[in-house]
């Protein structure tokens, strides 16, 4: 009778802490992220299934321009998202605006450069004078550009010819087509160019293009930091704020998927290509041994996000909405 009774006891106890602690499953989970190596992982945690202990369906939506993403986190786009993928200057406007959300880490450390025809180009203070294809009108590309040359005491505006393009991939094309000698842009479009002036029948008509002036190595030229910048990372926004466990499996998920296209870069371009038509394998593939991929929680990141955030406000406030935002921000 003893023995049974234990045994009754110790059922009751496993099924009460299986209720207690068991996570529950959310239905759906949207992951949005752009057409760049932020999304990556992103895609590799939907085809892998990485969060199927918490969510019964994981789909990933990607979103195209800042006013998409902006309306998405706001939660008045289209479709609506749970993970977001976005610019960290965007992330701290939209918070000290009043937007719910919460910076999960910094993946990209690293993704811009200068492409050009000429070949003996390496610092922005060389382009003075010259037209420049770029992309994103006040937003990341545009924003580290005018930061580095008005480090140097040029002026963007006046000693530049500065073409803005709704996305990198229209820089990317004028480049190819000629109509530009000079861009500034991002992984992957950049490996994606220098692939397509190399093959036929482009090759016909496209110029010999060069990895140019690393944009991070003149920030960290220019005021005298690190060559790396807190580009971007994700975001958890109001639909999944009140699970913590959720919260933590995405983020170690993340990570796990970041290393893993590192370390399968094939792999991860053919994966990536096939959800994102507009990219392809072989770019995806290169632009990952370009891309300073570093996955950092919020709260790990912060120290270099607001220097960065303090060197917007000192010419641009709005950028990040006018203040630092307070420790709520970090994950």
């Amino acid at each position: 009778m003893r023995i049974f009774n234990r045994a009754w006891i110790a059922a009751l106890l496993l099924a009460f802490s299986t209720n207690v602690f068991a996570v529950e499953k959310v239905k759906k989970l949207v992951l949005s992220g752009p057409f760049a190596g932020v999304s990556n992982p992103l895609i590799h945690m939907v085809e892998s299934g990485a969060l199927s202990d918490v969510a019964e369906n994981v789909e990933f939506i990607p979103w195209n321009g800042t006013d998409q993403l902006k309306l998405m986190a706001l939660g008045k786009g289209d479709f609506k998202a749970d993970f977001v993928a976005m610019p960290s200057n965007v992330a701290a406007n939209l918070y000290n605006r009043g937007v719910d959300l919460k910076l999960m880490n910094i993946s990209i450390w690293g993704i811009l450069w200068m492409v050009s025809r000429e070949d003996n180009l390496t610092k922005l203070s060389d382009f003075k004078g010259k037209e420049i294809a770029m992309p994103f009108r006040a937003d990341m590309p545009d924003i580290l550009f005018e930061q580095i040359v008005k480090a140097e005491g040029l002026d963007p505006k006046k000693d530049f010819k500065l073409r803005y393009t709704p996305h990198p991939i229209d820089a990317m094309q004028l480049l190819i087509m000629r109509r530009v000698d000079h861009a500034l842009l991002a992984e992957p479009a950049i490996s994606m160019a220098l692939r397509k002036t190399k093959s036929f029948p482009v090759s016909i008509i496209a110029p010999d293009l060069y990895r140019s002036a690393d944009i991070q190595k003149e920030w960290g030229r220019v005021l005298n930091r690190e060559a790396k910048i807190p580009q971007a990372g994700m975001t958890a926004l109001p639909s999944v704020l009140d699970k913590p466990e959720l919260l933590k499996r995405f983020q170690e998920e993340y990570a796990k998927s970041a290393q893993w296209c590192l370390d399968n870069p094939v792999e991860a371009g053919k994966l990536v290509s096939k959800n994102i038509e507009m990219l392809s394998p072989e770019g995806v593939a290169d632009s990952l041994g370009w891309t300073n991929i570093d996955v950092k929680s919020g709260k790990e990141s912060r120290a270099e996000l607001e220097f960065f955030y303090n060197q917007l406000m000192q010419s641009t406030p709005a950028l990040v909405g006018g203040k630092l935002p307070d420790n709520e921000f970090y994950y």
